[in-house]
């Protein structure tokens, strides 16, 4: 499968929060954001979707 790319805008600090986490978990910034949304519960067609996107409610692995 070919690799495709994402880009995002983001402030300094999230980028910076991101860094020191994949330095003390000894991974890439692709390897923890490949984890983070392999850990997304997926979803088939046809299943309902939140109402909203920052439903406070799902705990996130990047904390």
């Amino acid at each position: 499968m070919k690799d495709k790319y994402i880009r995002i805008r983001t402030s300094e600090r999230r980028l910076n929060k991101l860094r020191l986490y994949a330095v003390s978990k000894e991974k890439t910034m692709t390897q923890i954001i490949e984890d983070f949304i392999d850990s997304l519960p997926s979803k088939r067609l046809g299943d309902s979707v939140p109402t909203s996107p920052h439903d406070s409610s799902h705990a996130h692995p990047l904390g």
